[in-house]
């Protein structure tokens, strides 16, 4: 009972990480189409831009400071990303070059981190102490991560809902032809929308180093995983991402724990298919009519 409450914990912990990744996937794609596939190992550099900038000892105060300042710089990374992207496309239905875009940027920034850093992974310290729970030692990320994805929901929710910006983002999402026909800005929004997926997952990427595997390969993992509850949850919706997140990580937790790391993914992918054969269009995904 003990271990089943210790994997409950850390596997919400790590689902939150999951539903980060997927609302970031959730943005891109709503407001383009896109799924950025790179996404993975952008959470990497998150973890890398705290392994780089937080001391052997780090302060809270300082490590206050470096989660926006985490966000804003992959924010600008993303953005320059997005747009390389939206380059060759007329729109967001008539080509599918960025599915070579996504994976292309994938693979170099794992060959970069390859060759600067090695194949073994690296340790981030967090400023914050542990917690006991039923006698364990858990780390205090996985609580925060959940934080982050709780206030990132919020943030999507209130941004969408109650800001000019956010409801032409909306709009392109329900309708981009008769979006261009009233005359918004589409390429511009789109950028911004890759733009504001970097904030989610490097802000991710920074908070939860201290409990991620910070390496060359590792970026699969969360992508694939973050994809995974996204598609769980409804692509497209963030409440689904919230809760196709923690789906996730449970039965990966606990997979991890009954039959091994190596059955993880496998645990993951049967969970998928579980679902999308009950459901097809996700937890909280909608079905739409299509004209043939």
């Amino acid at each position: 009972m003990d271990e089943l409450i210790i994997i409950l914990v850390r596997g919400i912990g790590l689902g939150a990480v999951y539903s980060l990744v997927a609302m970031s996937f959730n943005v891109v794609h709503n407001s383009s189409g896109i799924l950025n596939f790179a996404q993975g190992n952008m959470l990497i550099l998150g973890g890398l831009f705290g392994f780089f900038t937080l001391p052997q000892d780090p302060e809270l105060v300082r490590w206050l400071l470096l989660v926006p300042a985490a966000a804003l710089f992959y924010a600008a990374v993303l953005a320059l990303q997005g747009y390389v992207t939206l380059l060759p496309l007329r729109s967001s239905v008539e080509q599918h070059s960025w599915l070579i875009t996504t994976l292309a940027v994938s693979v170099i920034i794992g060959a970069v981190i390859l060759i600067a850093q090695g194949p073994f992974a690296l340790s981030v310290k967090s400023p914050f102490a542990n917690f006991a729970l039923i006698g364990t030692r858990t780390p205090t990320t996985y609580a925060l991560a959940v934080i982050l994805a709780a206030l990132w929901y919020a943030g999507l929710h209130w941004f969408h809902t109650r800001t000019l910006t956010g409801l032409a983002i909306s709009a392109i999402a329900q309708d981009l032809e008769a979006a261009q026909a009233a005359g918004i800005r589409v390429r511009r929004l789109q950028v911004l929308a890759f733009a504001i997926s970097g904030a989610i997952v490097g802000s991710a990427g920074f908070v939860a180093a201290p409990v991620m595997s910070i390496s060359a390969d590792s970026g699969i993992i969360y992508v694939l995983n973050g994809f995974i509850a996204a598609v769980i949850g409804g692509l497209g919706s963030n409440t689904g991402a919230m809760i196709g997140g923690p789906l996730v990580g449970v039965a990966s937790m606990y997979a991890a724990y009954e039959y091994g790391g190596q059955f993880q993914n496998v645990v993951s992918l049967a969970l998928l298919i579980g679902v999308l054969m009950l459901r097809p269009q996700g937890l909280f995904g909608r079905t739409t009519a299509r004209r043939v």
